[in-house]
């Protein structure tokens, strides 16, 4: 049971990490554009850290997650 609670949790923990890379790179692309305002660009370049920051929490306990339904 406890294997397929692991399972599930790192299915959800990737899913996650993806929307969060996803977030980031749309996140980049309107910092990279100099037709944005400089409030905007700088406001997503922000919103880019956090959700690198997110991304790699969710990678990383997704990681966790497999190797304990592995055991």
């Amino acid at each position: 049971m406890e294997t397929i609670k692991n399972a599930a949790n790192y299915v959800s923990e990737s899913i996650q990490g993806a929307g969060s890379e996803a977030s980031k790179e749309a996140n980049k692309q309107v910092a990279k554009d100099s037709n944005a305002t400089l409030g905007t660009r700088a406001s997503a370049t922000k919103d880019m850290i956090g959700d690198k920051f997110d991304q790699k929490k969710h990678e990383t306990t997704a990681d966790v997650h497999k190797e304990a339904a592995k055991h």
